[in-house]
């Protein structure tokens, strides 16, 4: 049997999409590494390092490495994609919203080059650098549904070709999830502003953003406490009974995200930005993101013959996927 021909198992393919959410997370922190060491132009010219090499020579030093480095992880991460690609379409059974999610990683992962690309040629500007950073995201909320929706049981009769999906908690909490999920949005965008305003401009001749810090830092910070004290009141209606256990184990995993990542947030603040730091409240959006991501898709589930009682609740059918 051919390897075009080899099938694979649901659970191989699980295992294949959460490789590629890693690699989606991973190449955040490592583009920060770049940007943290003032190493944003240190390959000057795109898709090649320098003119006439694509790799770094002795005009380019350790900065140009740095970079050349981030570029390489950049095809780690194609290949993981194309596998998620290639293994959904070798899953058995082949389900056919796997595929599209798959393919939208494709997109993403192409609209990164372009714009990494127009990183470089804009110099690392600030809303350059900011518009990478929140396209990174959106391409890990992809990367979370995908693994999500490959991680569910499978949906069987009708119910498999209708993709219909039941609610695991009442209306209102499924409601108040998605502007849960809406926060940790704007957490993100307010963060970049800080970082596009503060010293760490990925080249010592970037420009930043025209904006006090300490004022960007404010309202930031402001954003983390709306975010969480709309996670804690969401996660009070839960201990009402109004959501699937398991939702709460991943609401308190949250919580206890926020409240280290706000620490930390405030602990760099108050000690200059070290680049350390920096780089760890990077990683520790990341977390956030997923966290919240995973906390909202753990709110339905697939029609799989049976309904559950969720607390003193029988969520209804939902008809289409609900991400």
């Amino acid at each position: 049997m051919s390897l075009w021909r080899t099938t694979i198992s649901p659970d191989a393919y699980r295992r294949v999409t959460a490789m590629a959410l890693v690699a989606l997370g991973a190449i955040i922190v490592t583009g920060a590494a770049v940007r943290l060491t003032s190493s944003g132009m240190g390959c000057p010219t795109w898709p090649s390092c320098e003119g006439g090499s694509l790799v770094p020579r002795g005009a380019t030093g350790g900065h140009g490495w740095i970079e050349f480095l981030n570029r390489v992880f950049t095809g780690i991460v194609s290949v993981a994609v194309a596998l998620a690609v290639l293994g959904s379409r070798r899953r058995d059974p082949v389900r056919a919203d796997l595929t599209r999610w798959s393919w939208g990683l494709v997109a993403g992962v192409f609209a990164q080059a372009l714009l990494g690309g127009l990183v470089v040629f804009l110099h690392v500007t600030p809303i350059a650098v900011a518009g990478h950073y929140l396209l990174s995201a959106v391409l890990v909320w992809n990367g979370v549904v995908l693994h999500h929706k490959a991680s569910e049981p499978e949906p069987t009769g009708a119910d498999r070709e209708r993709q219909r999906r039941r609610r695991l908690a009442s209306p209102a909490v499924f409601s108040r999830s998605r502007a849960v999920v809406a926060l940790a949005g704007v957490v993100l965008v307010t963060g970049t502003f800080v970082t596009g305003s503060g010293p760490h401009g990925g080249d010592e001749a970037a420009d930043r953003l025209p904006f006090a810090v300490t004022t960007v830092a404010r309202i930031h910070s402001l954003s983390v406490w709306l975010f969480l004290a709309a996670v804690l009141v969401l996660l009070v209606q839960l201990g009402r009974g109004d959501a699937d256990g398991e939702v709460m184990g991943r609401g308190r995993v949250l919580v206890a995200l926020i409240a280290a990542q706000g620490a930390l947030g405030y602990l760099q603040y108050f000690t200059g930005v070290p680049e350390l730091l920096v780089g760890g409240h990077i990683l520790g959006s990341v977390l956030v993101w997923v966290a919240a991501l995973r906390f909202h898709l753990g709110l339905t589930a697939p029609l799989t013959g049976t309904v559950p009682t969720v607390g003193h609740l029988r969520p209804a059918p939902v008809a289409g996927a609900v991400p």
